[in-house]
């Protein structure tokens, strides 16, 4: 098993007095090696270990329990995207959060991955800046995805066939939470949407947490995903 330092364990689930959990899986030991000292040194971070391959995540996962884990994609033997998958299959984990990592930024790997059930896609070119705040954001329950691979996910449902009528996919949502959803879709936060909406931020919170639980959804890289298959949001607003 390939896994650089200390492992540190504890309770999965971040916490104000207690740093983000991150693991780190690439294939590559220099990134491991860059990427997890930079957010160790991140006072509200500390990196509990780190793996080169899918196979070898999913047992560092299993007895580390993170809060957020680097994700690479292309790796030997157990490809980033199983890897996701069997980590998301895993009983009482407390839903680690995961952000893919790659070079690419093909089509096909992003619904791939967010369908695998992760919450953020960044490429690797990112500043050491967007990687500590990526971590940081998806930590917090927000969706993730850089400004490239958002501008493909677009340009791919616009040139899809017409999308399933909204009131077949959304119709357990209240006319509020469909307004809340579109909002979400279009990248805005908790406190944008408040605003726009002239809402208590934890009001939007709330409607935010409905949408999950009514559409069975993970998180908010899942909304804006299910905001565009449904027809809710297009390209052309």
């Amino acid at each position: 098993m390939s896994t650089e330092g200390p492992e540190k364990t504890g309770a999965p689930g971040a916490t104000s007095d207690r740093p983000i959990r991150v693991a780190i899986v690439d294939d590559q030991a220099m990134v491991r090696q860059g990427f997890g000292a930079l957010l160790d040194a991140q006072t509200d971070m500390t990196v509990v270990g780190s793996a080169g391959d899918g196979s070898d995540a999913v047992d560092l996962v299993r007895r580390t329990h993170p809060d957020v884990i680097l994700m690479d994609i292309r790796m030997p033997r157990m490809n980033g995207l199983e890897a996701t998958r069997a980590v998301k299959a895993m009983p009482g984990l407390g839903h680690p959060r995961i952000i893919m990592l790659t070079t690419f930024d093909a089509d096909e790997y992003v619904f791939s991955a967010l369908r695998a059930g992760a919450s953020g896609f960044l490429l690797k070119d990112a500043t050491a800046d967007d990687l500590v705040s990526a971590v940081r954001i998806v930590a917090a329950g927000e969706a993730l995805l850089a400004p490239s691979v958002t501008s493909r996910l677009i340009a791919d449902y616009a040139s899809r066939p017409s999308a399933p009528r909204r009131t077949e996919v959304l119709s357990p949502l209240t006319e509020r939470e469909i307004e809340v959803m579109e909002l979400v879709a279009t990248g805005q936060s908790n406190a944008e949407i408040a605003g726009a909406l002239f809402l208590a931020e934890q009001t939007v919170k709330t409607h935010v947490s409905r949408i999950l639980s009514k559409l069975a959804l993970r998180d908010r890289t899942q909304v804006v995903v299910a905001a565009y298959e449904s027809g809710l949001v297009s390209p052309a607003g």
